[in-house]
């Protein structure tokens, strides 16, 4: 069992170490050599878990859509706008984060390895039909349409926050982004109850569970 969970903690390691240099150098410069420094382990130990390169970008891809932080709510609209908001909050914060958004805007990692954004569409689309069941949101809303069309709002605000002269907010830009869409997707009665203000990351972060669960 110790040995297991020494190799469950090195192939983290060797992720997080990934995903920083990813961030760093982009995915076409980046090389095992830096990674290896990176996470202070052998070559042996990183090619245990990670056959290449490519691997090791599968790897980052494959941790990047998370819904940590993220607590039941009285409305699933909430839960989409909060998984939202803490990852407009985390991003700036971990690389690995960081990494799987480069290497999905990237053109020739996106070639090799495609992208996280079908699966954080899915994870979008299943809370807006659980809410449109629930009568959350107005009848003309798709789920899958408007699933892909916030995750590429919410990606075209986090790039062009980053490549203004002044960086922005990414948590601010996103909750304006809301502030905008969101009438045409929720019906009146539960607009009003929805908290898009840019702290309920930092509430939901400091917070239990139950006391960030609405009333």
């Amino acid at each position: 069992m110790a040995q297991q969970e020494r190799a469950i903690r090195t192939r983290q390691v060797i992720l997080e170490a990934a995903g920083m240099v990813f961030d760093e150098c982009g995915y076409e410069a980046a090389t095992i050599s830096q990674i290896l420094a990176r996470a202070d382990v052998t070559r042996g130990a990183l090619y245990f878990h990670f056959s290449s390169k490519e691997d090791l970008a599968r790897g980052v891809l494959g941790q990047a859509v998370t819904t940590e932080g993220v607590v039941p709510q009285q409305f699933k609209l909430q839960e989409l706008l909060d998984t939202s908001l803490l990852l407009a909050y985390r991003l700036p914060r971990e690389p690995m984060l960081r990494a799987s958004i480069r290497l999905s805007v990237d053109q020739r990692a996106r070639a090799l390895f495609g992208t996280s954004w079908p699966d954080w569409i899915t994870v979008g689309a299943e809370l807006l039909a659980d809410a449109k069941s629930r009568g959350e949101v107005l009848p003309h809303v798709d789920p899958q349409e408007t699933s892909r069309l916030l995750v590429g709002a919410w990606t075209g605000v986090q790039l062009v926050s980053e490549a203004v002269p002044e960086p922005t907010d990414l948590v601010r830009e996103i909750s304006l982004l809301y502030q905008l869409l969101l009438p045409n997707i929720a019906v009146p009665t539960v607009l009003a109850r929805l908290d898009i203000s840019p702290d309920r990351p930092l509430r939901l972060r400091s917070t239990t569970p139950e006391a960030a669960h609405q009333a």
